[in-house]
């Protein structure tokens, strides 16, 4: 299969409710995707069907040979009790290469923050980590959900450009659930929205004016993001004078 992943016709029901109702999604190699959609639309369970976490009613899931997946969860709540370093928690796994361990911190810009316990760390620091430890296996495949919801708005605008100048420097592809529209917009290639089914997807300039996407975000959030994107065209064509 030419795709990372292929997502035929999933359905889930729990505690009879349909959470998932025949939804596809296809993942390419280098594709960028952020999946968006109200709260208890179905985003989570998505993401823990196609990493094999859950298997769903009906419908089916395929994934290219040794797909290898980094996963960084919603949160990780660090136990007092235990306190573990960064670095300590970096090498729970069976084979670390030290090569690769230093990319990977120097890639995340922690090193200075190695020593220290995880339970210390803010939330921008924790993440940073989550996604170092993410990258330590060279995936293909980078699967985030709601990487940001912890963070100031200082904080996400900096995680989100970390995770586009990852992708683009390691052309590794990514699969994001996410809230903040005005933030994932302009590095997103292709927009999912989700409510139980995909209501629509495509570029997220197209998806913004799509009826299902103004039914579910409303008219001044459409109407914000065609103006973002706007704003943000120009900007780039400005850069390439």
């Amino acid at each position: 299969m030419n795709n990372l992943i292929q997502v035929d016709n999933i359905s889930v029901i729990r505690d009879r409710k349909q959470i998932l109702s025949n939804v596809s999604l296809e993942v390419g190699v280098n594709d960028f995707i952020t999946i968006i959609g109200p709260n208890g639309a179905g985003k989570s369970m998505l993401l823990k069907c196609l990493m094999g976490f859950y298997q769903p009613d009906s419908g089916a899931v395929a994934c290219s040979p040794n797909l290898k997946i980094g996963y960084l969860p919603q949160r990780l709540v660090a136990d007092l009790t235990m306190p573990i370093t960064v670095k300590r928690f970096l090498q729970l796994r069976k084979t670390t290469n030290p090569n690769e361990l230093t990319n990977v911190i120097d890639e995340t810009q922690i090193a200075s923050l190695l020593s220290l316990p995880l339970y210390v760390l803010s939330g921008g620091e924790l993440q940073r980590v989550l996604l170092a430890r993410a990258l330590l296996d060279q995936p293909q495949l980078l699967i985030l959900d709601e990487p940001a919801q912890n963070l100031d708005v200082s904080g996400q605008l900096a995680f989100y450009k970390l995770i586009e100048k990852i992708h683009l420097e390691r052309k590794l592809a990514v699969l994001m659930v996410s809230h903040d529209l005005h933030l994932v917009m302009s590095s997103t290639k292709k927009v999912v929205c989700l409510y139980h089914h995909v209501c629509c997807s495509g570029e997220p300039q197209v998806v913004t004016q799509d009826p299902e996407f103004i039914s579910l975000f409303g008219n001044d959030m459409a109407r914000l993001m065609s103006v973002y994107h706007h704003t943000h065209d120009h900007a780039h064509e400005d850069h390439h004078v």
